[in-house]
């Protein structure tokens, strides 16, 4: 790994073979463990190299009163992998820092920071998050691997609503926005809605607060606040383009959703983000920013509210009856379904056991799971006339939206996940 150029290191083939075939968490334990007495530049490599290949989303490092704990989020979970001492700590704290340049000498304020990982011809992004916390600095470093940029077909979008979404994202204006905590895997979305979309004759002009993942053929901006070069001043910009699809990494105040909304009702399609519990609110999430219910009614194409699920590993699932209490949660989710919406035969539903595949979860890669909340010409007459997110909620089941939890159930029962993943994620 090339330990003199920050912001960008470099791994061989010899390294990666150094390090080992990282097939489960036990090994990935074993190699921090085999490199941690080491230099910390190999300290480092064996924890960046074992994610990787592991397939980790985010490396975090939490200072106690004690010792400093890594642990590794896997399939949205977090696993702790090694309790370090004060020393290893300060130095791995320098060496990340140093990497992603920012500033060693700060220690009382957030600072954030990225460097690239070049493995071959991949180019891997890393984002790193430093924040004062009691016992000292806290890292959060997140993993982007392009592998993980996926085709709309892998989404886990329902056939019943696809053809809804693959329609709207064709229309050649209005807004379509993605909802949801962070992880919940808004960018995923956005990102395979632009691979779709993508084609020579029309241009797409991305503004983001960072660039995530980098896609040929499509013009991507990122957000600088201290040079002036903010998400409204970004987008002002790019209007003046002449873009046809525009990404916006996520609308957070006023001004921001004023320009979004004006270039969606003048021939634009706009994909942006928003922090809602689901997806009706973004009506309101819109409109407590600042905006008029005239503007946000007509520029609003789709909302989309999404979590991911763990998907139960195919290797070791077991198909069973349901119990009786299951059954009825089943059929308490279901009561309220809309009538669109068709459900397979409810026979078996998997059960999570765990093997050496999945290391021992019962668990393997994650699928997600939505509620689309669609504005057609009577829905936006209902949204002028100023509805509470109860009623708009109401209003979109009448007319065929599924909530995201009942969305999760669908998918208990075509043997994809288990009731007790679905309600770790939207409660139970």
């Amino acid at each position: 790994m090339n330990k003199e150029i920050s912001g960008q290191i470099t791994v061989s083939e010899e390294q990666i073979k150094k390090i080992g075939d990282v097939k489960d968490i036990d090994n990935f334990k074993k190699v921090i463990e085999d490199n941690i007495s080491g230099d910390i530049t190999s300290f480092v490599e064996a924890l960046l190299i074992g994610a990787i290949l592991l397939e980790v989303s985010d490396i975090h490092v939490e200072p106690e009163e004690e010792d400093i704990t890594i642990r590794i989020r896997m399939d949205g979970v977090l696993h702790e992998i090694i309790k370090i001492e004060q020393e290893v700590y300060k130095r791995l704290l320098s060496r990340i820092k140093i990497l992603s340049s920012i500033k060693l000498n700060v220690v009382d304020t957030s600072q954030d920071g990225r460097f690239t990982i070049n493995i071959g011809k991949k180019e891997i992004e890393t984002r790193i998050s430093v924040l004062p916390s009691e016992y000292g600095e806290t890292i959060v470093a997140r993993v982007l691997d392009p592998k993980n940029l996926i085709e709309i077909e892998e989404l886990g979008i329902r056939k019943d609503i696809k053809q809804v979404f693959e329609k709207e994202i064709k229309q050649p204006n209005g807004m379509i926005i993605v909802t949801g905590p962070t992880g919940s895997g808004k960018t995923t979305t956005l990102y395979a809605i632009l691979k779709k979309l993508k084609n020579s004759e029309i241009k797409i002009v991305t503004i983001e607060d960072p660039i995530e993942y980098h896609l040929p053929g499509i013009s991507q901006s990122q957000v600088n606040e201290k040079k002036g070069y903010t998400f409204a001043s970004g987008l002002q910009a790019i209007v003046r383009q002449d873009p046809d699809v525009i990404l916006i990494g996520e609308i957070r105040n006023l001004e921001t959703a004023q320009i979004a909304l004006q270039a969606a009702l003048t021939g634009h399609l706009v994909l942006t983000t928003l922090h809602t519990n689901d997806a009706a609110g973004t009506v309101v999430r819109l409109q407590a920013l600042g905006e008029k219910l005239t503007n946000i009614a007509p520029a609003l194409n789709l909302a989309i509210a999404q979590r991911l699920a763990r998907k139960v590993c195919e290797k070791c699932k077991e198909m069973k009856a349901p119990t009786s209490e299951e059954s009825k949660k089943i059929e308490k989710e279901f009561e309220s379904l809309p009538k669109t919406v068709k459900l397979p035969p409810i026979t078996k539903i998997p059960t999570a056991k765990g093997c050496p595949a999945c290391n021992n979860s019962g668990y393997s890669g994650r699928i997600g799971i939505y509620e689309f909340f669609q504005v057609d010409d009577e829905m936006e007459n209902f949204i002028i006339a100023s509805p509470s997110i109860a009623d708009l909620n109401k209003k979109a089941k009448e007319r065929g939206m599924a909530s995201v939890r009942q969305d999760g159930f669908i998918k208990v029962i075509e043997g994809v996940t288990t009731i007790k993943e679905i309600e770790r994620v939207t409660g139970e």
